[in-house]
């Protein structure tokens, strides 16, 4: 079913959902997993601000600590993943990623918006919706630990 999955990781509660469903189906499908944290930039807002690389290096040290966390998760669940950090913009960044590991699933969290957020601006599952050459799941649903083991022996 799947041979590569990519799960994309903020350290959020969204995110962290995602990274259990991800991870619960490369267990089930015997994928393997690569972890990617996406570190925004907006290079001319902070070069307008005055911003220096001291801003960059702390979102990365930042972005290391969250990326830390969910390979601690993953290895807890039995995963050996393949970390990796990028910088720049989301969409662009992932479905880069997503071609150079060639993953066949692409695993976020989904943020819940407001009508007005969501017209004012477009979402980076809408935005990997029209650029990923793979599958995209996004992850909202609360898994039981039940579940897994159920899952796993049935396998």
């Amino acid at each position: 079913m799947y041979d590569k999955i990519l799960l994309c990781y903020d350290g959020s509660r969204e995110g962290r959902l995602a990274l259990r469903e991800g991870a619960q189906l490369a267990q089930i499908t015997g994928a393997g997993v690569v972890l990617l944290a996406v570190v925004e930039t907006v290079a001319g807002n902070a070069l307008a601000q005055g911003a220096d690389a001291s801003v960059l290096a702390h979102q990365q040290a930042d972005f290391k600590t969250i990326l830390d966390e969910g390979h601690h998760r993953l290895a807890a669940m039995g995963l050996v993943p393949e970390i990796r950090m990028e910088v720049g913009e989301p969409v662009g960044k992932i479905t880069s990623v997503a071609a150079e590991t060639g993953a066949d699933l692409v695993v976020v969290g989904h943020h819940q918006q407001g009508l007005w957020t969501r017209w004012m601006s477009r979402s980076v599952a809408a935005g990997l919706s029209d650029a990923l050459g793979c599958s995209l799941l996004l992850a909202q649903k609360v898994v039981k630990e039940s579940e897994l083991s159920t899952k796993a022996e049935q396998v």
